[in-house]
């Protein structure tokens, strides 16, 4: 179950193939001093 903040509500996650999940997670921000959630997806998705 994943929750869909547009649906509000819990629902059944199908990925596009199975076995297989794909995420996309964009750039460090740059509008701000850096801090350690700028570091964050690094570490946690690459």
């Amino acid at each position: 179950m994943i929750y869909n903040t547009l649906a509000k509500k819990k629902m059944p996650f199908v990925s596009l193939e199975e076995g297989k999940v794909k995420m996309y997670v964009c750039g460090p921000t740059t509008y701000n001093y850096i801090h350690l959630g700028n570091a964050r997806p690094i570490v946690v998705f690459d």
